[in-house]
């Protein structure tokens, strides 16, 4: 299994950045893409929507007020809905500039249709993963898909996977996601990687993760090696900005510890098969034990069970050998503490 491909998830978290550094946000969006690319990510993503094509006006919040208190979808999203396509044009450029993928959410088909030149892979919302029309439109154009399945029946997944796959696409992959922010560790249910994995055994299975960052990044650890072939999380460069998606974000320091975490992982996952590594062969042969004299004996004496004691190095006659040692003679002088070998009895 290779290594998790990492998606910082940018969102619209640059908008906030723009505000209290006092620059324009594409000069932001662009600093989240250079710390994205530093910190070890493969690809960075937005998301690109308008407030009047993605929510009614009056549609209610459904996250934590005390860490973002607007209180209706549509005034949120017409805080961070400026972008237009040149604006993630000029994003897509410079993200090929310093060799990181580039991604943007769409959220409506017009974004969906102007993104196209820019991205590689689709990246499909929880949100709308029973938005039949919305995902066969994009399955539609045969590039790569991700789709998030937060707040999902497993009927609701197959049905979007079976969609993606009547228009001949191949290339999919479900995340895992719990649709609640931030998602307590105890909300997380990784174990449905696993699941995922058994129903779609024939497509790649990942995880988007909600959770606050825990110190050491275990939980997205734990999601790849649970399985997850694509790991992505909401990124800031300030975790204490009020607004979106800061408070249950990573910043570039779990980044760079989660990156560590799956580098560290290939290097010691190592084989499948159990054997002697090259490793190994040293000690192996001076760390086991062998037949070894407790005294001095002569040509031809009989030796006798109290006559050997089992010690290291294990370059002699094996332990497991012992009842058929006892009885035999001696076939020469031997000194006290032998490493006893079969010529020698």
């Amino acid at each position: 299994m290779k290594k998790p491909y990492f998606i910082a998830e940018v969102g619209v978290n640059f908008y906030d950045t723009a505000r209290v550094e006092g620059i324009t946000p594409l000069e932001a969006a662009k600093k989240y893409v250079f710390e994205a690319k530093k910190g070890g990510a493969d690809a960075v993503k937005f998301q690109s929507y308008k407030a009047d094509t993605i929510v009614s006006k009056k549609s209610p919040a459904y996250w934590d007020l005390s860490k973002e208190p607007t209180k209706t979808q549509h005034g949120l999203f017409q805080k961070h809905d400026g972008f237009e396509k040149t604006d993630y044009q000029a994003l897509c450029d410079y993200s090929k500039e310093l060799g990181i993928d580039f991604m943007s959410t769409p959220f409506d088909f017009d974004s969906a249709d102007y993104l196209y030149d820019m991205i590689d892979i689709y990246k499909i919302s929880s949100s709308d993963l029973s938005n039949i029309p919305f995902i066969r439109h994009i399955a539609k154009k045969g590039k790569p898909i991700y789709i998030s399945a937060g707040a999902a029946y497993i009927s609701e997944v197959e049905e979007a996977v079976r969609v993606i796959k009547e228009e001949g696409c191949t290339d999919i992959c479900v995340l895992h996601c719990i649709l609640s922010y931030p998602t307590k560790n105890e909300d997380a249910n990784l174990n449905m990687i696993k699941h995922l994995k058994q129903i779609f055994p024939d497509i790649k299975i990942g995880y988007s993760d909600h959770t606050m960052p825990d110190k050491t990044m275990t939980i997205l650890t734990t999601a790849y090696l649970f399985g997850a072939e694509i790991i992505e999380k909401h990124f800031t460069l300030d975790k204490t900005l009020s607004g979106n998606d800061h408070y249950h974000a990573m910043d570039a320091e779990d980044m760079r510890m989660a990156v560590d975490n799956f580098e560290l992982l290939q290097v010691i996952r190592g084989q499948y098969n159990k054997t002697v590594l090259e490793c190994e062969k040293t000690p192996r042969r001076e760390a086991r034990r062998s037949l070894v004299l407790t005294r001095n004996m002569k040509k031809g004496e009989i030796i006798k069970v109290e006559d050997i004691m089992i010690k290291r190095p294990g370059t002699g006659i094996k332990p497991e050998y012992l009842e058929i040692v006892i009885g035999r003679a001696a076939t020469k002088d031997l000194e006290e503490d032998t490493v006893l070998t079969w010529e020698m009895v």
